[in-house]
């Protein structure tokens, strides 16, 4: 039987995109939106979200046109590794500063990676820690400790 997908990745990968977009839509609606000069708490889920899901239909309907393989396996040990990350980030991004949180992040994402090489990626952390700090901290001046109370500041 034929089946009308032809990048069986490319297709789930779009379905993933679109469910967590339009999930982060559905969970701002509770929140004020604000305006691009005022944003609210549901400005930047919604807008993210939006695009979001935008960037899965567009690999939803890649994978009609676009030849490709399927899915050999999941990586479950990168997926773990990744959903970790995330959940240390928000945990010491308060107690142990910006920077400690995204170096931590980052590692833990690189470990992911089975050519993960600890040189490259440490220098890609401190090069996202001093970006976020100079963009969230000092550009727009959002209250988050660069180092925290665990690191003693």
């Amino acid at each position: 039987m034929a089946s009308f997908i032809r990048n069986p990745k490319e297709f789930w990968a779009g379905v993933i995109f679109i469910f967590f977009g339009l999930a982060a839509v559905y969970i701002g609606q509770d929140y004020s939106m604000g305006t691009a000069g005022r944003m609210g708490p549901a400005y930047f889920p919604t807008i993210l979200g939006g695009l979001l899901a935008v960037i899965g239909v567009i690999s939803l309907l890649r994978s009609l046109i676009k030849g490709g393989e399927a899915p050999r396996n999941f990586a479950v040990k990168g997926a773990i590794l990744v959903l970790v990350g995330s959940a240390l980030f928000g945990v010491l991004v308060r107690q142990a500063g910006l920077v400690a949180a995204i170096i931590v992040l980052v590692m833990l994402g690189g470990l992911a990676n089975a050519k993960f090489r600890v040189g490259p990626y440490l220098l890609l952390a401190v090069g996202m820690a001093i970006f976020c700090v100079l963009v969230f901290v000092k550009g727009l001046g959002l209250p988050m400790p660069m180092v925290g109370p665990w690191l003693g500041a």
